[in-house]
């Protein structure tokens, strides 16, 4: 996967021409990428066509390319106790990711919930750190105009991203305007690297579970933190990693090691595509949601490890080495690998199992730029240190910075418990001292809040606090008013946090 240059690359705008890739030339479909066998379905009227088929659980149109056949089903009851799992520890996440990391590691292998995917993503990723950091940092790229050199190849590319995905389906459809969007706020934020067509994939699969604000801090992350220097104009980051993988090989599957080092055959002729896109458009669709939600959990070692796997499946036997006599024959078979392999139980089983770990991935990079040194020189790319996974993106934070709160999203109204709660809400005992200081500092009498007082209680453990409630008089013409005046405040509080809070950021 080469960088957007040359042919493929970006050409220089006539004096006095008009700007292209902007958001509105989208919507007019040029006719150059009918001729493309990737281009996306173009037309609305073939959009509104493809509407009336049937959709699989991932967006992709039934029967197509991307589409999947029979998928192992997580039972429902399993679902819903993964999501409350996954709920508790979002809405406490520091205290997760301090205490109990290798408790979130296993329940990535177990794979997340597809209700909260998108938001896991980015707690992992450290996106929503960074989105916190930045306020209002995408906005301002995205209203800039961009650099004329970059945008008519991102337009180029948009047609060829996931073209059977609804959200893809359509040219100028809302998932291209955002991906064009995404990217384009990228060669801002990083005008140094520019555009890479590898980001083109990386930036769809977050826009699949996010919106177009946070899958571009999550991409930032990736390009950053995950995967630095990958997608560099020399793109010499993957060709490293493509020699410590070749180099991991050896342990891993000494057969197929042999066979590739017999063929002469150079790992960036079948892992540039696996690694730069994250096996987006290698595996199959639930595979690559298992691997995706490993890696931002534990970093590029489940890219490695992925890679390893395939390789040894697919090479690893006396049997299947006869099989490729020749470089064309053994890049035909790691071009078009056995759907057995790559299933989505089979692999992510193989993935954890596999004895392969951070320490042994930086040894071997230390070996491999050792030797690049020797024989080629220095980098030209000074790419910031890989950090493997969550944890250490987590631990190298800056500084102090505020506890990551989110904000809830489901309200429910006055004197309604939680679900599965028993008991009605009670008022905070904290709420009842403060009050009862207060009265006596007046030198009033008054009594604590009744336990059937209305509260606004919200579903990830917020409440609206108590109301104060006047003393009643002895006159019989102002019990009317008083006893209208909890339900208007608890009403005033209802309302007030409907507008004023935020919802939850999560994608579905």
């Amino acid at each position: 996967m080469a960088k957007s240059n040359g042919e493929n690359g970006p050409r220089a705008a006539a004096a006095g021409e008009s700007l292209s890739g902007t958001r509105e030339s989208l919507a007019q479909g040029p006719d150059a990428a009918t001729t493309d066998e990737l281009s996306s379905l173009g037309s609305d009227s073939e959009a509104n066509g493809f509407a009336e088929r049937r959709i699989d659980k991932f967006g992709f149109i039934v029967g197509s390319q991307g589409a999947e056949g029979a998928l192992e089903e997580v039972p429902l009851e399993v679902l819903r106790q993964r999501e409350s799992k996954w709920l508790d520890m979002l809405n406490n996440w520091d205290k997760w990711m301090a205490k109990k990391h290798k408790k979130i590691r296993l329940r990535c292998q177990k794979g997340i919930p597809p209700s909260l995917r998108g938001r896991a993503w980015q707690y992992l990723s450290g996106g929503k750190v960074k989105l916190q950091q930045n306020p209002g940092k995408f906005d301002d790229l995205d209203m800039s105009p961009g650099d004329p050199k970059w945008l008519d190849v991102i337009e180029r590319d948009l047609h060829r991203q996931f073209p059977f995905h609804e959200m893809f389906v359509s040219r100028g459809g809302h998932g291209q305007q955002d991906l064009f969007r995404v990217l384009k706020a990228y060669t801002l934020y990083r005008p140094e690297e520019g555009y890479c067509q590898a980001q083109a994939p990386i930036a769809a699969v977050l826009l699949m579970h996010m919106p177009a604000e946070q899958a571009f801090w999550c991409l930032v992350q990736i390009c950053e933190k995950y995967l630095p220097g990958y997608y560099s104009e020399k793109l010499e980051a993957i060709q490293l990693d493509g020699e410590i993988l070749f180099s991991l090989l050896q342990k891993v599957s000494p057969v197929a090691h042999k066979h590739l080092s017999r063929q002469k055959i150079d790992p960036l002729l079948y892992m540039t595509e696996w690694f730069m896109c994250a096996f987006s458009r290698t595996l199959p669709w639930s595979s690559v949601l298992r691997v995706w939600d490993m890696f931002f959990c534990e970093g590029v070692k489940i890219i490695f490890r992925v890679g390893l796997v395939l390789l040894k499946h697919a090479l690893g036997s006396p049997e299947k080495v006869k099989a490729c006599q020749g470089q064309y024959e053994t890049i035909e078979r790691l071009r078009s690998l056995s759907p057995k392999i790559m299933q989505e139980a089979f692999l992510v089983q193989e993935v954890v199992e596999l004895p392969v770990t951070e320490r042994q991935i930086e040894r071997e990079h230390l070996i491999q730029l050792r030797r690049w040194q020797e024989t080629r020189g220095e980098l030209q790319c000074c790419s910031p240190p890989r950090l493997h996974g969550a944890k250490a993106i987590l631990d190298a934070e800056p500084g102090p910075r505020p506890a990551l709160q989110p904000s809830p999203s489901i309200r429910l109204p006055p004197d309604v418990p939680l679900p599965g709660s028993k008991a009605k809400p009670k008022p905070p005992k904290q709420a009842q001292k403060e009050q009862r200081k207060q009265t006596k500092a007046r030198g009033q009498l008054e009594k604590p809040p009744a336990p059937n007082q209305a509260m606004v209680v919200a579903a990830a453990g917020d409440a609206c606090p108590p109301q104060h409630v006047p003393p009643k008089d002895s006159g019989p013409q102002d019990s009317a008013p008083q006893d209208l005046a909890p339900q208007v405040s608890a009403h005033h509080c209802s309302q007030e946090s409907l507008t004023s809070q935020e919802s939850e950021d999560t994608y579905l």
